[in-house]
């Protein structure tokens, strides 16, 4: 069972009158019509900021580098180097 909270929002007289119109076509209140709306809009918009899409271009880059042989650059080996020498293991 999920714990309900509350959530106050203010509107203007216009904003009430059209989603009042909305959720009565729709055939429920204005609370669950915002809620419904609220929900869909937020999941739309979290789904379009953390999906990767790719060309097909790029996906083939992709997946070349990530099926080739690994080689650590000379970054990777001093920061490997320096780790070793600074970390402490348990």
């Amino acid at each position: 069972m999920s714990t309900r909270v509350r959530f106050w929002l203010t509107m203007n007289a216009d904003e009430k009158e059209i989603v009042s119109r909305a959720a009565a076509l729709m055939g429920t209140t204005m609370a669950g019509f915002v809620r419904a709306a609220v929900k869909e809009r937020a999941l739309a918009l979290l789904d379009r900021e953390f999906r990767v899409t790719l060309s097909k271009q790029d996906f083939a880059a992709f997946s070349k580098a990530l099926s080739g042989a690994f080689a650590p650059n000379r970054a990777l080996e001093g920061a490997l180097a320096e780790a070793r020498v600074n970390v402490r293991r348990a």
